[in-house]
């Protein structure tokens, strides 16, 4: 397979994305009277996080997966939490050294961190099999292959995406609104044309401050008179605490996307269930039907609102050229060379299927360019919507050029 055989597969489905963004943004721009607005880009992604991204990520595990795959390709779920650990400590170290906006900083560690395992392998490793003289065998068995291995990417991809990433960017954000908060409770009140009323109601609450601080202090004195108080405050601390965090972990398994996680590996794994929805003469074949026409939505919504959210992104965006340049780097190049060892190394131990289209897609999971899931939790969470867009923009239009480089060397390295 020549290179501009590899260039032309690997840059199909990135062409795909922005083409469908180019529609975001003229639906966006005043030549559509602004339909994609703001408000309704909100809804639409409320509508993408609860209903269409579910029904995709349940319907790729039902369908594909079954409990034996599961276990035969039990080295997947550790190669991408791989991914998504080495991705996280680039994006650290971006941070750390570059020092960007806090608006920012989730977006980049998520940027590194979460690859995009959905439309993508779908797309490119199937049509790795079309091609002649690879290294996969005949185009019907790669295809057999292929199409299991990257539903089964796609939902342990959103697991990841939809725990990990999720909570990333939810963290970031309320640091994020806390520190502007913070900020905008310094500047002093400068207008004057403040009317009385102001000036009572901050009066007002100046004197409920002092009464509060008093109250505060009456408190302390009564638990510095008491020592077994301290015991107690202590005690009611920790078990608050252990509540905050409980009701952390059950908000992020009551997710609609975890929550499918959980669903379709059930249905993929057990027999009786499967045999229920999936298969021709399945008697609830039309749930499963229903569900993956939903989840078909999917994909076209999420890049639909990554390029209205580029339109005002390429206006507003604080991002320095740098910043974009080195998650590039860490995202497209240094994590797929990490992965490439990582894989030779598993492979080399007798932990992974004598198959080098497993071993092909396992390491393309590590050269992905970012989640594209990442822009609905921006907007979910208000925070960097512009700022992610272009971060995509920039990182699809390199990842043309990276995935070719890196399917080219795949292949020879695995012929």
């Amino acid at each position: 397979m020549g290179f501009l055989q590899l260039l032309e597969v690997a840059s199909a489905p990135i062409i795909q994305v922005l083409l469908i963004s180019v529609v975001g943004a003229f639906l966006a721009s005043s030549y559509c009277n602004n339909l994609l607005s703001e408000d309704f880009r909100r809804s639409l992604n409320k509508i993408v996080f609860l209903a269409f991204t579910p029904s995709l990520i349940f319907a790729s595990f039902a369908k594909s997966v079954s409990l034996d795959d599961m276990i035969l390709w039990w080295f997947m779920p550790i190669n991408i939490g791989l991914t998504f650990l080495i991705g996280g400590i680039l994006g650290w170290i971006i941070v750390k050294i570059l020092k960007p906006n806090l608006k920012v900083e989730g977006l980049i560690i998520a940027s590194c961190s979460s690859g995009n395992m959905g439309n993508l392998p779908v797309v490119i490793i199937p049509a790795i099999c079309d091609q002649k003289g690879g290294p996969f065998g005949t185009r019907d068995e790669c295809r057999n292959r292929a199409l299991p291995y990257s539903f089964f990417s796609l939902g342990l991809g959103g697991f990841f995406i939809w725990t990990y990433t999720y909570q990333l960017i939810l963290n970031r954000s309320m640091r994020y609104k806390a520190f502007e908060a913070a900020q905008a409770m310094k500047i002093p009140n400068t207008d004057l044309d403040a009317d009385t009323e102001t000036r009572l109601l901050q009066g007002n609450i100046v004197s409920e401050n002092t009464v509060m601080g008093e109250r505060d202090t009456e408190n302390q004195i009564l638990v510095d008179q008491d020592p077994s108080s301290e015991s107690k405050i202590a005690e009611i601390s920790s078990w608050q605490r252990m509540r905050e965090t409980l009701s952390r972990v059950l908000a992020e398994i009551m997710s609609p996307p975890t929550i499918a996680t959980c669903l379709g590996f059930t249905f993929g794994g057990v027999k009786s269930l499967r045999s229920l929805i999936i298969g021709q003469d399945a008697p609830l074949r039309v749930i499963q039907d229903s569900i993956q026409l939903l989840g078909d939505g999917t994909i076209p919504c999420i890049t639909i609102l990554l390029g209205g959210n580029l339109t005002q992104g390429m206006k507003s965006s604080c991002l320095q050229p740098r910043i974009l340049i080195s998650i590039i780097i860490a995202r497209l190049f240094v994590l797929p060379a990490i992965g490439f060892f990582v894989v030779r190394a598993a492979a080399n131990l007798g932990f992974l299927p004598e198959d080098p289209l497993f071993q092909y897609v396992l390491v393309i999971q590590y050269a992905l360019p970012p989640a594209m899931n990442i822009s609905t939790m921006a907007q979910l969470f208000d925070v960097g919507t512009e700022e992610f867009s272009v971060i995509l923009l920039w990182t699809y239009g390199a990842s043309a050029i990276a995935l070719t480089l890196w399917s080219t060397f795949l292949i020879w390295a695995l012929s």
